[in-house]
Formats: structure tokens, sequence, C-alpha cells
């Protein structure tokens, strides 16, 4: 004697946990690092490349395009230990001046996430106390990557223009 074999209207439902279980193979990682970025000092890190009055624009000013190439440490201590850099660039893209669209990539050299990077894009509004950006892509450790992040400014020097910028990430990855 044959066993009965459910109806197949069901076999959708008995399919619901597998692709439940298919669809959240994804990691969580939250990551929290510091970027040193210095326009200015023995440490410079970052530099103007154009701008309406040529390069010696300052990045305060709308359409100045600066180049980075920040250190990336463990803490907000610039004595911290160095987990890899920032590279990429900033663009004053708000009119009075206020505003910065970021893209650069974190490439991590030291750590658990060695030879990895992170493509982070956004606006950094100056009025903002903690600012949002997209991590849009990932290499290494991070291969399909999505996520998003958390600016706080840590540290300020307005008139030489240095800052310490803690980055809060949290990304879901393979």
């Amino acid at each position: 004697m044959a066993i009965p074999f459910p109806h197949t209207s069901l076999l959708p439902l008995l399919a619901l946990p597998l692709i439940y279980w298919a669809f959240n193979l994804r990691k969580q990682t939250k990551l929290v690092f510091y970027v040193h970025d210095y326009l200015s000092g023995y440490d410079t890190s970052a530099i103007t490349v154009a701008g309406k009055d040529g390069p010696q624009t300052s990045v305060l000013h709308f359409g100045t395009m600066v180049a980075v190439d920040d250190p990336v440490t463990e803490g907000p201590d610039p004595k911290s230990k160095v987990t890899g850099r920032s590279q990429g660039m900033y663009i004053n893209s708000q009119l009075d001046g206020k505003g910065l669209h970021l893209v650069f990539s974190v490439i991590f050299t030291d750590g658990e996430y060695k030879g990895s990077t992170l493509e982070i894009q956004g606006a950094d509004l100056f009025a903002m106390k903690e600012k949002e950006f997209s991590i849009v892509s990932g290499t290494g450790y991070f291969i399909f990557v999505r996520g998003y992040g958390i600016m706080t400014t840590q540290f300020i020097d307005i008139p030489n223009l240095r800052a310490i910028l803690k980055l809060d990430v949290t990304v879901k990855h393979y």
C-alpha cells in the first residue's frame, strides 16, 4: 500500500522555511574605526586639487574637490594602531559651502580584515551632529557587502582644517 503524498498545493508552504534560510545566510559585522583627516601640518593626508580659485581654494567653498589618503586607526588618539587608509575624494557640493559629498575606500592594511575594503559614499552636512552614509560595495572579507554607517566628529580644528572622525559601521555580507 502506497503512502499518500500531501496535496501539491502544500508544496509552496513546505518550501517557505528553505527559502527563508537561503536568504538569511548573510553575516552582520559591526565596526568602529577613526579617520584622521588633516589638510595641514607635517602629517597632511588630504589636499585641495580643484576649486574656484585653484588648489588654494578652501574645502569650505562650494565646488572644491579634495583628494584624501587618511590614516584609519583603532582609536581616536593619533598614536592609535593604524589599521588602514581612507582613500578617495570629498567634493563641497552645497551652494553655501556647508556640506561635502564623500566617495572613498577604506582599505584595511592590518588586523582581522587585512586586504579587504569597504566603499563608502554619502553626504557630510556640517550642521548635523551624526551623519549617515552608505556602504555600497566591498572586497575580500566584505564581498557583496551592503550597509550603512554613522559618522561623528571626535575632534575638529577648523582654522587648520584638521579633524578626527569616528565611523560606526554596520554591514551585511557573505
